[in-house]
């Protein structure tokens, strides 16, 4: 045996020693002779450095330093999850889904829902190449380094899967070393770690990846992502992956009806005690893997899946006072200063109000018990008054009139639940909070300028407006508390690179109100650039598909107003993108223009996701369901019998992937 051959098969035998011990749960050697071979394996890799390999098991032990984790985009992204809390909701989501499919056949997996942080790991050709965490769901940080460290996650794969594909999982802090964890932490004088979930994900971020080898990280597999048809079910695939050397909970099950999926929530929620993880909830899916590629998703969610939440854990505790919050819009949000109290995890101070009309109805005064719950055990709120407990002398909560920053009076529109501060330009949160907005990752993704640096760069009376950012010089940034002439070399950079930002997205970073990220997409789209947007009037923005009148005024609004007109043309001067470009006009066409297609079946010439945008890129709209508006029916092999007979019994046109590149061409 060479050397090299000999390096491999310790490779292969400690790789196969470390599923059984962290996957399995079962040991087959003993620490001492694990440790011998790893201590053997580290010498010859020592003397034989050509044959160094990063997914060794010796690189497990960490020692890597990051000092910047670089920012990827997701080749595919990580959606949000709707949540349901009811068996009524889950109903309602199952009608939604087979209405769109035209079947009531439906299968699903039910799995618990591990309370961690959320990554993605890169596979090619049996190799780990990159783990990226969740970020914001468009782009995440690059953590591959100290991933490596988490003896659960295989670094290579010794049997054939698939040569390249992505796995979703969630990285978990067990709570048996959570509370290890703490125990030498609080021995050393250190302060405790508040719950498992933040250890987990701050482990991610730690430069020192030998730091993150010595946290027990486990991480749990819940999604396998490939282009190639393998499997015809999401369970399969899991199997599959598990099969391989993956660490997919056993807990997953199948569920052929919403009582059944019903069965598995009413046990977790109460066996979930006994399990060696955190979970807040089970995840149902629909099973078929056609099926969720038909169903697609929304701008936030997949419709294909759905979580149930747990009922949420509550607390009591004395509410100190109510104080108010200026957003960018300057909606004014009402917060709870509470007495401290743990939930969940953490400790909570304070809470969301929501509006005047939501303390009203709950009654809520100044030194009431309240009882406390984290919404989706996320955010805390309110959600009743202990009025056994109030105090005599208790007077009505009389909601604020002026606004907190600036004494503006507020205002409250006829339908609208939020006061407002109409003082738009002479309001400081809300002159920081849009410009923080604009710069954010999802509008101008401006880098090297994050938002306390806004609010300095506003103090310091060097900025009044998202416009002023492109009058700014290295040297006048260069003074300012915790800048160094690198970093102000990387905010001008980034500044001057968001020129490059297409108009969809500077659209959006406008912070007009009612404006998000689909709706700006939707009026790019069609109006193609921002001058034709603002000489719109009402009906002609409310004829542009799911645009309706709050969102129509609200831009008339903006139009109106001459010093948004200004900023707009400053933004012009200095080169931002504020039309559709030439590149991006060159395929589209008006020749499916008042056209609506659905997509259903598989493809073989193109992706379901190229036809769609083919549809919309020739002035088409895609549709998830069948109506008597729909024109078309793309059909693709295995299309529903049940869509067939209602596209059918509708005298809608049905047409091959062929005729449908036939009629764009």
């Amino acid at each position: 045996m060479t050397i090299q051959q000999k390096i491999q098969s310790l490779r292969n035998e400690l790789n196969k020693h470390n599923y059984n011990y962290y996957v399995l749960d079962n040991a087959t050697i003993s620490d001492y002779d694990f440790d011998s071979k790893l201590k053997n394996l580290e010498k010859l890799e020592a003397e034989n450095p050509q044959f160094f390999d990063a997914n060794s098991p010796t690189q497990r032990v960490g020692g890597g330093i990051t000092k910047n984790f670089e920012t990827i985009t997701h080749k595919n992204r990580m959606y949000s999850l709707d949540n349901s809390y009811s068996k009524d909701d889950l109903l309602d989501w199952e009608k939604r889904i087979q209405k769109i499919l035209g079947s009531d056949k439906l299968e699903y997996t039910c799995e618990l829902k591990y309370d961690g942080a959320s990554i993605n790991l890169t596979f090619e050709n049996g190799q780990l190449v990159k783990a990226v965490t969740r970020g914001d769901g468009f782009q995440g940080d690059d953590v591959t380094t100290n991933i490596r460290t988490i003896k659960s996650i295989p670094l290579s794969l010794n049997t054939s899967f698939i040569h390249n594909f992505e796995m979703r999982g969630e990285i978990v802090l067990p709570l048996k070393g959570f509370y290890k964890i703490n125990q030498e932490r609080i021995e050393n004088g250190e302060e405790p770690f508040k719950n498992p979930r933040n250890t987990a994900s701050g482990s991610l971020k730690l430069q020192d990846s030998a730091e993150v080898a010595k946290r027990p990280l486990d991480c749990l597999l819940y999604q396998v992502l490939t282009e190639e048809r393998i499997f015809k079910t999401h369970f399969e695939s899991l199997e599959n992956a598990r099969k391989v050397g993956f660490k997919v909970p056993e807990t997953i099950t199948l569920a052929e009806t919403v009582n059944e999926v019903f069965d598995f929530v009413n046990y977790w929620d109460i066996k979930r005690h006994d399990l060696p993880y955190e979970t807040d909830g089970v995840v149902i899916k629909v099973n078929n893997l056609q099926q969720q590629e038909e169903l697609g998703y929304t701008s936030k969610a997949p419709r294909w899946a759905i979580a149930y939440k747990f009922k949420a854990e509550q607390v009591s505790t004395i509410l100190h006072e109510i104080t108010y919050q200026v957003g960018r819009t300057g909606a004014i949000t009402p917060v709870a200063n509470l007495a401290p109290v743990q939930l969940a995890g953490t400790i909570v101070k304070r809470a969301s109000l929501h509006n005047a009309d939501q303390i009203e109805k709950l009654d809520i005064r100044i030194n009431d018990t309240v009882f406390v719950e984290k919404g989706g055990e996320i955010i805390p709120k309110i959600i009743a008054v202990d009025f056994s407990k109030r105090p005599h002398n208790s007077e009505p909560t009389l909601y604020a009139t002026n606004c907190p920053e600036c004494n503006t009076t507020l205002v409250r529109n006829e339908g609208d639940a939020k006061h407002y501060c109409p003082n738009e330009f002479g309001c400081a949160p809300q002159i920081t909070g849009r410009i923080q907005h604009f710069i954010s990752r999802k509008a101008m993704d401006i880098e090297g300028l994050g938002g306390e640096t806004v609010d300095l760069l506003r103090k310091e009376g060097l900025i009044k407006n998202y416009a002023d950012l492109y009058d700014l010089k290295q040297e006048q940034v260069i003074p300012l508390e915790r800048m160094a002439e690198k970093s102000a070399q990387n905010m001008i950079a980034g500044i001057e690179k968001s020129k490059e930002i297409p108009f969809e997205k500077v659209l959006f970073a406008l912070g007009i109100r009612f404006v998000g990220e689909t709706v700006a997409k939707k009026l790019a789209k069609h109006f193609k650039s921002i001058d034709n947007l603002i000489a719109a009037n009402f009906d002609t923005l409310t004829s542009v598909d799911e645009i309706g009148g709050k969102i129509a005024q609200s831009i008339i609004d903006f139009s109106n107003n001459s010093e948004n007109i200004q900023l707009i043309n400053r933004l012009k001067s200095y080169g931002v993108q504020l039309e559709v470009s030439a590149e991006s006009l060159e395929n589209q066409t008006n020749k499916l223009v008042d056209k609506i297609f659905v997509v259903s079946g598989v493809f073989y010439q193109m992706s379901r996701t190229e036809l769609k945008k083919a549809i919309e890129d020739n002035g088409g709209k895609v549709s998830s369901s069948i109506s008597k508006k729909t024109s078309f029916i793309i059909a693709g092999d295995n299309m529903g019998p049940s869509k067939l007979e209602k596209a059918e019994s509708l005298g809608i046109s049905i047409i091959s992937e062929q005729n449908f590149i036939d009629m764009i061409a």
